[in-house]
């Protein structure tokens, strides 16, 4: 789960770390008034990097241009997020930036770390030489012991604050069962101190019984978190990747899902959502399928929903029916469906949806079933008819 950038400094807030002052605006509320001097820095709160060299940050020096300039960032796309909120904090002056990055590493069970004595937005351009790369195994002691080992590498100069600043984030990163720890840049100050200017968190999904923190992050704050929000609430994956997509998918399998995306976007068709249904989870009730027909609904350019199942212990029989049960029942879109189950049981599931009086297009072989769709997203008058 990658969080906003408001919610991470947040997150870091409460455990010591030193963030600018700030808060957030959404849409459609007045600015107040902030309660530290300009300049202020105003930016867009999504899921996605890049947004300064998108004009998703801006630098206010005056509180006459504040509400304009958070207006005209809140009307902004980026990638191909909306933006519905700004957090709007203190610009930090006479700062050098650094930069301290904390992974889990899953090949070799434990946290990558990168220090550098210089961050920003080319820190990816940077040579070899001004980064400090380590891996330690996971635990506190290891990764504290390994960027203690990392800083003396660095100028004389950046060492100690670094050092300090990556020794106190990798409590964080312990604590908080975090995949990803980022901060860039890391701004110290000429009196020694050091603030987080941004931060990039990941946070491990599984790890969320046991963090009081993020579940009520997710409580409070569910529509700035649609996709996470839904799994934590009804157990399974739906992601909505276009408004304006032409197909809908109901699937199971994270990988086999994106196999089909790509397979689907490499023939100018637009998905509608990413779905891991998780068939052996649905224990003879429609319940989710009902649930994932009403979420396609809302996709008003979706021509055909393509339903790709592939069982080992699912009884795909009576997956069928409960898809049929669905499809009557449910408040969804009245397009045709392409299914291919594969698995358990496929034979009857395949004469059960034939012998329906709904629209089922059934196919066995994959390649076909996409093929079927690709038609139904252009407009093939012969397979509409």
């Amino acid at each position: 789960m990658l969080l906003l950038e408001h919610d991470a400094k947040t997150l870091l807030a409460e455990h010591g770390i030193p963030v600018p002052d700030g808060f957030i605006v959404k849409k459609g509320a007045p600015v107040p008034e902030p309660s530290c001097p300009p300049p202020w820095m105003v930016k867009a709160q999504v899921p996605v990097g890049g947004r300064g060299k998108s004009g998703a940050i801006k630098k206010v020096v005056a509180l006459s241009g504040l509400s304009t300039t958070v207006a005209h960032v809140l009307e902004l796309r980026v990638r191909s997020f909306k933006v519905d909120e700004c957090l709007i904090e203190q610009a930090i002056a006479d700062a050098e930036e650094y930069y301290v990055s904390l992974s889990i590493d899953p090949n070799r069970c434990g946290v990558a770390v990168i220090l550098s004595s210089e961050g920003g937005v080319d820190i990816e351009a940077q040579p070899k030489d001004k980064l400090a790369v380590g891996f330690a195994p996971l635990s506190l002691e290891s990764l504290q012991e390994e960027i203690r080992r990392l800083a003396v590498t660095l100028p004389a100069s950046t060492r100690e604050t670094i050092g300090d600043a990556a020794e106190k984030l990798a409590r964080v990163f312990m604590s908080s069962d975090l995949a990803l720890l980022e901060i860039n840049p890391l701004l110290s100050l000429p009196d020694g101190t050091w603030i987080a200017g941004d931060a990039k968190i990941i946070f491990d999904e599984n790890a969320l019984s046991r963090q009081p923190f993020m579940e009520n992050l997710l409580a409070a704050r569910d529509t700035a978190y649609p996709a996470d929000s839904f799994k934590h609430t009804h157990g399974f994956d739906f992601i909505v990747l276009d408004p304006a997509g032409e197909v809908g998918l109901i699937t199971t399998g994270a990988g086999l899902t994106m196999k089909v995306i790509d397979e689907l976007n490499a023939e100018n068709v637009t998905p509608f959502n990413f779905c891991d249904i998780r068939s052996g989870m649905m224990r003879g009730d429609p319940a989710r399928l009902k649930l994932v027909l009403s979420q396609i609904s809302e996709g008003p350019q979706v021509k055909a929903i393509l339903v790709n199942i592939f069982a080992g212990i699912t009884n795909l029989g009576e997956f069928a029916q409960l898809l049929i049960e669905a499809v009557r029942t449910a408040d969804g879109p009245r397009v045709p469906f392409v299914t291919r189950l594969i698995g358990n049981a496929a034979e009857d599931a395949a004469r059960i949806l034939h012998e329906s009086d709904l629209p089922f297009l059934v196919e066995n072989d994959l390649d076909a079933a996409i093929a079927k769709v690709v038609d139904l997203a252009h407009g093939s008058e012969a397979d509409n008819a």
